[in-house]
């Protein structure tokens, strides 16, 4: 299996990081493109180096290699993520303005009719991001805002990561035991456990 995986510079690049650290540990071979505000995102909200985070993919891609083997439908994948996916992100992907590799890869991955997730992070959302959104999804990709569940009652900020990057990894067809599926309560009213009515 091959997969593009795209850090842009949203908050949460704890999620792209955990993806990556998975699916090296199942050798998935992995294409990296960080973009010049996840690097420092990566400063602010980690405790990786930039070469520590590269390294745990099978190749690290030039944010602006726009001549890169993977700007090319030629060169084939399995699908793509962008995780986490920033507004300035998805507004590029929703417009085809192409003008780095992360942009041509995510175009690549639409015109191909390959499978691109785009995990949202912002809140609130504008008007623009919804439109966004909705453009995006009509040409094929998956918004997955990364909002987590408590119905698992997760004891641990990793776990919470773990669910955002294994539902990620579901869309993308790779299956974990990072984000194990809904099971009834035993016991319980119904309809209670989550929200689910």
């Amino acid at each position: 299996m091959r997969l593009v995986i795209g850090i842009s510079g949203a908050s949460g690049v704890a999620y792209g990081i955990r993806a990556l650290q998975v699916l090296k540990g199942i050798h998935v071979e992995t294409h990296l493109i960080l973009s010049d505000a996840a690097r420092e995102t990566i400063r602010l909200e980690t405790d990786y180096s930039e070469a520590e985070v590269e390294n745990l993919a099978t190749t690290a891609h030039r944010f602006n290699d726009v001549t890169s083997k993977i700007a090319s439908g030629s060169f084939r994948t399995d699908g793509m993520a962008v995780i986490p996916c920033s507004m300035k992100t998805l507004g590029g992907v929703a417009s085809g303005y192409s003008d780095n590799l992360l942009l041509r890869a995510a175009a690549v991955s639409l015109k191909e009719r390959r499978r691109l997730v785009l995990v949202a992070r912002e809140a609130p959302l504008s008007l623009i991001d919804i439109e966004n959104m909705a453009a995006v999804t009509r040409a094929g990709a998956v918004v997955l805002p990364a909002m987590p569940s408590f119905y698992r009652r997760p004891k641990t900020v990793e776990e919470i990561i773990d669910e955002v990057a294994g539902k990620t990894l579901d869309l993308l067809g790779v299956a974990t035991d990072l984000n194990l599926p809904w099971n009834e309560p035993k016991t319980g009213r119904p309809g209670t456990a989550s929200g689910r009515h």
